[in-house]
Formats: C-alpha cells, structure tokens, sequence
C-alpha cells in the first residue's frame, strides 16, 4: 500500500500541473468505447468479485442498494442473490438490457436504470448500500462521481468498490494502451481509483472509515491469443485503440500485450491464469 500511495501521489502532483481536460468530450469518447463492442463478455467472467465484495459488505436481506456503472450487472446479481432491493445502473442502454436478460434468467428481481455517475437521479441519502464494480473508476470527473456516491448512501451506510491497481495486470494493459495512445493532457488515471492515497483523497472527509485490502481476480483463458481475441472483439477500450492505429502499430500493439500476458502467466501449461491485482473497498459513511 506504501508503493501505491507513493504512485498516486506522483500522478496527482503530475496531474495539477497541467491544463484542465475538457472531461464533457473526455466521458463522450469514453461512452462510445464502453458501447462498442460487448462488454458482457468479458464482465459475466468477473462474477467473483461481486460476489466477494457483497461479502465483504455483509449485505443484509432488505437492504436498499445502488450498482453504478453496473455494466452487464455482476455486482447487481450478486446483491439480489442476496435478498436486497437492488437497482442497476448504467450509461449505455445495452448492458443495461444485457443485465435485465441475466436477471430475468436467474428469476431476479432488480431495477434497471440509465443513469450518469457523475449525476446520479436519486435523492440524497436514498441508499443502504452503493456499489461499483469495476466501473466507476473510469469516470472523467472523478471527484465528482465519489461526491456522487457519498451523497446518495445514507448516513452510515457503505460504499462497496472493486478497483483494478495500477501496478497489476489490468493496470499494466491500460499502461501498454497509453504508450500507443496517450490519455487527454491533465486527464487523472483510472487507476488512481486503485490507491489508497486517491481514496482517501475523495472520501475521507465524509467517511467514518475506509477498508482497502488487496485481492486478486485470475483471468483464465484458453491462451494469450484467446484472451486478445476477446479483449480486441468485445472490451471497448482494447478494441478501439486497435482500431485507431495503423496495421504496423496494431502489430506493435498485439506484441507488447502478448508478451505482458506471457510474462504474468501463472498457469504452467498453454492455456492462461494471470493474476491481476485490483482493491476491494468498504467506506463506511459518517
């Protein structure tokens, strides 16, 4: 945790030093990446986490809970499989059907909902519980979407987040991404979100407590090649940077992801386990 907030520090005093990003045209980009593609693909994958996060906010039966930037609804399941009043939200409308069609498999019951995380349609105060999977770290304005989620939980409530790290695999990919397509001038990283620095930053002065502990999800796929086959086919971020670069730095690209998955790989064999490291928080609110 030492290392984390030292790089988070880093990037924050980098960060102040530059120009203001224009966030508006920022979050318009990054809409349309998260909508390409099909991000359920690679999200039922990470069900785990919702459920271990629920688990670690010992979700009660009843509870009212907020899922934002809920993608294809993984921590939304896991909250109705646990017998909470849960609504799902998400800015684009297809992963919202997606998660309707998962929850109206399973027999549950959630409310499915577009919505902004940087401007929440609820009352304040209006949740038990809010989580995000994943998801909300890669708002633009991300002090804006921590207000967001302080205002909305109850006094005393929690605020569940599963954030990747800059340091693990996750981290890594969108690090190897900015080398062939830098990020807007001033525009703070998503992997801030992954620091205890960053959260303290955004939450402590509502927060009664902050618990970050460190935890790993294990990608598992047939190959290297198989899981960049579905990253550059179905996860919006990977597929567009493919698609913005030219045949030779599209190869460039491929090699220097290849060579950072078999330099993770775990698995002793040809298929694929790389662990990626993400943080798995609980704020309780004052």
């Amino acid at each position: 945790m030492a290392a984390q907030s030292a790089i988070a520090a880093t990037e924050i005093q980098a960060d102040s030093a530059q120009p203001a990003p224009d966030l508006a045209a920022l979050k318009t980009r990054q809409q349309a990446a998260w909508s390409s593609g099909n991000y359920a693909i690679v999200g039922s994958t990470l069900q785990i986490v919702g459920e271990e996060l629920c688990e670690a906010l010992d979700l009660k039966a009843g509870s009212k809970v907020l899922d934002v930037a809920a993608g294809n609804g993984m921590a939304s399941l896991a909250a109705a499989r646990r017998w909470c009043d849960v609504t799902s939200t998400d800015y684009v409308p297809a992963l919202l059907e997606r998660g309707q069609a998962r929850a109206a498999a399973e027999g549950m019951q959630i409310e499915f909902r577009e919505a902004d995380a940087e401007n929440l349609p609820f009352d304040d105060g209006s949740f038990d519980t809010v989580l995000s999977t994943f998801g909300v770290m890669f708002t633009p304005n991300q002090d804006r979407a921590a207000a967001e989620l302080m205002r909305v939980c109850k006094p005393k409530g929690q605020i569940g987040l599963a954030n990747w790290t800059p340091e693990g695999f996750i981290g890594q990919v969108f690090k190897t991404l900015g080398k062939y397509l830098p990020p807007p001038t001033g525009a703070k990283s998503p992997a801030l979100w992954g620091t205890s620095a960053r959260l303290t930053e955004m939450f402590d002065a509502g927060a009664r407590s902050i618990k970050a502990e460190s935890r790993l999800f294990r990608f598992r796929y047939r190959s290297p090649a198989h899981f960049l086959d579905i990253f550059k086919t179905y996860y919006g971020p990977v597929l567009k940077a493919f698609a913005a670069l030219d045949p030779a730095k599209q190869e460039e690209l491929h090699n220097d992801l290849h060579a950072l998955i078999v330099r993770m790989n775990r698995s002793g064999d040809s298929t694929m386990v790389v662990p990626s490291e993400y943080l798995e928080v609980v704020i309780t609110k004052r």
